[in-house]
């Protein structure tokens, strides 16, 4: 039985906002380990590509599944046990004697960390009560504390590998996670349980997995294999017949993981596009940069992760500054200036090269977080307005399957522009940065149109 909590909502938020923090900081803290770990383990550019996306498909993939479990068995347990599977992985990837174990570890980390972000939010939100204000305050903490953990994966890589070797990327969870189920047991009531609540999906979930693996792995793989692979085009074949059969499949199940009729609804299906583009062109592209700061330019970890300084500082500022720009003028116009702020701070780094100053990125760095951590948190806003409060749950798990599922492909296509060769790093770069200011500016257009004002 679940005791009521003892102390003030803050530690609640602090509580719930730990499992948020740990798998939103392992999606990029691995960036700057790159170098080392393909030095060590060995690893191609494929083989770190996977050691990203094996975490980030299942991380992706099972996020709405997850939301159904916590509703059945209560989100504290589903919370605790993801906590538990996140820490045993993390291990598993500290100690990885190569890089297919290292792969194999990542994808169970991803699986934990599914565990933790849907039961977070609901713990979160159960605890609110039927408080609006109160609710979107808490909410926006949380949100502000998984944008943030992002942002600071590169920096805090940087320092972690810097002293102590890129194995202590994943050891750091360790501690993290014991605090995090400390305070949630001791501060976090459980939410009820709902036997007859949302269904399991199975079919609709395997489905998901496959067609996300094969379209994935397929754009990863014909970087060193090329396009006429046999390999390369079954996973394309694979993945999108499994795209289709998922589309009929929830379009006739009673309980599906992915409601279709939500996406009726002009609003959401622009936030759930706009949201694609932003992880595609975000995580890609800071894939590509790692490789080019420490291969091209031949900066060690602690620098490469000092360089990305500008960027989650201004995240932080950008982040607290939308709340006020959200409610002010509603979501369709921070969206549209936002994205258009960070496509031009992508296009900005055309100009880098092998003997760029690092003064010359730090606009590119600046401008891009400062039009996503506006954008973002208006889209989420816009998303979450869009539907009955019952179902804000399930669409925000949309929501965040649809973001992580572009951040996975981001990774694979991109990293296939930078190819086996040490001199296609820069060419690399400059086609990832210019296609991620396309996208934006395209996430711009669709805010523009798809967005209902205020």
């Amino acid at each position: 039985m679940s005791k009521t909590p003892t102390a003030p909502l803050n530690w609640i938020i602090v509580a719930t906002s730990f499992g948020f923090v740990v798998s939103q900081l392992d999606v990029t803290i691995v960036n700057v380990a790159l170098a080392s770990m393909g030095t060590a383990l060995p690893a191609s550019v494929s083989g770190l590509q996977w050691v990203v996306d094996a975490y980030a498909l299942l991380f992706a993939s099972l996020l709405l599944s997850a939301g159904a479990l916590g509703d059945r068995l209560g989100a504290k347990r589903v919370y605790i046990a993801g906590f538990v599977l996140f820490a045993m992985a993390s291990l598993a990837c500290g100690v990885a004697p190569n890089a297919a174990a290292l792969v194999v570890a990542r994808a169970v980390q991803g699986i934990g960390a599914s565990a933790l972000v849907p039961p977070s939010l609901a713990l979160l939100a159960h605890a609110c009560g039927d408080n609006a204000k109160v609710r979107a305050r808490a909410i926006g903490l949380w949100t502000a504390a998984g944008g943030i953990s992002i942002a600071a994966g590169p920096v805090t890589g940087g320092f972690l590998i810097g002293w102590f070797g890129w194995r202590s990327i994943f050891l750091v969870n360790l501690p993290l996670v014991a605090i995090g189920i400390a305070l949630t047991m001791r501060y976090v009531p459980e939410t009820p349980r709902n036997g007859r609540g949302r269904h399991l999906d199975l079919p609709g979930q395997a489905l998901a997995i496959l067609a996300l693996i094969g379209l994935t792995g397929g754009t990863i793989e014909m970087g060193p294999r090329g396009w006429n692979d046999g390999l390369v085009q079954g996973s394309f074949a694979v993945g999108a017949a499994a795209a289709i059969v998922f589309m009929f499949v929830e379009a006739r199940s009673g309980n599906p993981m992915l409601p279709l009729s939500f996406f009726r609804n002009r609003t959401f299906s622009s936030a759930v596009a706009v949201g694609i583009l932003v992880n595609l062109s975000y995580y890609g592209t800071i894939f590509v940069l790692s490789l080019y700061l420490q291969q091209a330019r031949g900066y060690g970890v602690l620098a490469a992760g000092l360089a990305f300084l500008p960027l989650t500082a201004t995240f932080i500022l950008s982040n607290v500054a939308a709340g006020a720009l959200v409610g002010r003028f509603g979501s369709r116009l921070p969206m549209t200036a936002g994205f258009l702020l960070a496509a031009g701070g992508y296009l900005l780094l055309r100009i880098l090269d092998e003997a760029t100053p690092y003064w010359l990125m730090v606009p590119g760095f600046l401008l891009i977080p400062l039009g996503m951590g506006t954008g973002v948190p208006a889209m989420t806003t816009a998303l979450l307005s869009s539907v009955e409060r019952k179902f804000s749950g399930t669409a925000s798990g949309v929501l965040n399957t649809a973001r992580q599922a572009g951040g996975a492909v981001g990774v694979a296509a991109f990293g296939s522009l930078v190819g086996k060769a040490h001199e296609a790093i820069v060419p690399g770069l400059h086609a990832a940065v210019s296609i991620s200011g396309g996208l934006l500016a395209l996430a711009a257009l669709i805010s523009l149109i798809g967005i209902r004002g205020r």
